[in-house]
């Protein structure tokens, strides 16, 4: 009798075999992208947001590398980067970061002290530095006492700079 073992081996080998044949023969289809080629689109894709795959292309063709566009665009997608759309168009991110330097936010809380009366406090943060600028509270607040907060933040700046 044979051992189950026996035949499971019998059965890899013949696989084995069988794959054994498809070694030796020539790819089909286009050759695969080398390496630095890959990083080379990656690279220009990154680095200038506004190309497209068309435009990637006709900068890899001046440096010597032949790519379709369809490829650069299979190999961005599998990269994780978006199409030239999305990649330049301006987010709330890159706006904070261009302009955080010049940005002061303003919010509104409230407070409930001991004897349960309730404070409105008003403040101005600027964004770059986290650094409080203005905090002023009152117990009734209304149009004219926040613009005069403001009014007293804008005081304070054009003395300090």
């Amino acid at each position: 009798m044979v051992q189950p073992e026996t035949v499971l081996g019998w059965h890899r080998e013949l696989v084995r075999r069988s794959w054994a044949a498809y070694r030796g023969r020539p790819r089909v289809g286009r050759p695969p992208l080398g390496e630095e080629c890959r990083e080379l689109i990656r690279r220009m894709a990154k680095e200038n947001p506004s190309w497209g795959y068309f435009r990637i292309r006709g900068e890899l063709l001046k440096l010597g590398y032949t790519v379709s566009a369809t490829a650069i665009r299979s190999l961005l997608r599998r990269s994780g980067i978006p199409p030239a759309a999305r990649r330049s168009s301006l987010t709330w991110k890159r706006f904070l970061a261009a302009h955080a330097k010049t940005l002061v936010a303003a919010d509104f809380f409230t407070v409930d002290t001991v004897l349960l009366k309730r404070l409105h406090v008003l403040f101005f943060i600027h964004l770059a530095s986290r650094k409080i600028l203005w905090a002023a509270c009152t117990r009734e607040p209304n149009a004219g006492w926040v613009t005069q907060q403001a009014r007293n933040l804008f005081w304070e700046l054009a003395e300090a700079g």
